[in-house]
């Protein structure tokens, strides 16, 4: 499997975003909130650091729980994917050789597991309802496994505190779903 590499221009190119707090929702205290919108944010491939470097430098950086970035111009050509790091809780999507956004997520809680390795997206819906937890809601799902594991979007305090599920701001879970489609890669480590 291809190594995911990054720019170093990518500390420098996120200390110059200015946040923009999203919109207030009296239904949702968990409101997305955009970091920025930027053009395309790193090449691949080109650069000494690893993912895990990458991984630094936006825990420097600062993204916030129920922050992301997403590029203002996503490429045409290339696969999607989507990278998970449940050590950082941090969620990366790639549309060809480009990292097009990043986002806060939260993982499994104690006594629950968001199941690491190379996975697929099994099916997709805009919106969904648990069958094991209640009925509880999970707009833009995006299912990577028989048991019901999934990205969606959802409550993100910056920690682990899902069933199993990747929790996602909503406003990232949307454009996620939009780049994604049935097929595309999605790994979960840390």
């Amino acid at each position: 499997m291809k190594k995911w590499t990054i720019a170093a221009a990518a500390v420098a190119l996120l200390a110059g975003c200015s946040r923009t707090p999203a919109p207030q929702i009296a239904q949702a205290p968990h409101a997305p909130k955009p970091v920025a919108e930027v053009p395309y944010l790193w090449t691949l491939g080109n650069a000494p650091k690893a993912h895990k470097d990458m991984v630094a430098a936006f825990g420097r950086v600062g993204l916030k729980p129920g922050e992301y970035l997403w590029a203002s111009a996503v490429p045409a050509d290339g696969d999607a994917r989507v990278v998970i790091d449940r050590l950082t809780q941090m969620a990366y999507a790639y549309k060809g050789e480009r990292l097009v956004g990043a986002a806060s997520v939260s993982t499994a809680k104690k006594g629950h597991i968001t199941p690491l390795g190379e996975w697929k997206i099994l099916e997709k819906r805009p919106f969904y309802r648990s069958k094991k937890y209640d009925n509880a809601p999970m707009p833009w799902m995006e299912r990577i496994d028989e048991y019901g594991i999934a990205m969606h979007g959802g409550a993100n305090p910056g920690y682990p505190a899902s069933h199993g599920c990747i929790r996602m701001p909503m406003k990232f879970a949307e454009k996620l779903y939009k780049l994604t489609r049935v097929g595309s890669d999605v790994i979960i480590e840390g």
